[in-house]
């Protein structure tokens, strides 16, 4: 990879972390908030769960995207991909 390509890639990390932690305060005022509806509306069956853990597989999924692999494809993963197709 070339500068260009590695400035490119690591432009696109950086936004996707940049917007992963957004996330997480969008995530943080949403549960704040239906937890205070629920408080207000009477303390009953504590339904912001559902809301609450259905945002935090959201956050799940986006942290294995933002931290897991880079998902960038090397010339030595290529070429060994090609060798493995010559083989079978």
């Amino acid at each position: 990879m070339n500068d260009d390509e590695l400035r490119s890639v690591a432009a696109k990390r950086l936004k996707a972390r940049s917007d992963f932690y957004k996330y997480l305060f969008v995530w943080l005022a949403v549960s704040i908030i239906v937890t205070g509806v629920w408080a207000l509306s009477g303390m009953g069956y504590f339904w912001p769960v559902w809301v609450i853990g259905g945002m935090g597989i959201a956050a799940l999924f986006q942290a294995i995207d933002v931290f897991g692999r880079s998902g960038v494809i090397t010339d030595s993963a290529i070429d060994a991909e090609v060798e493995r197709m010559k083989k079978s």
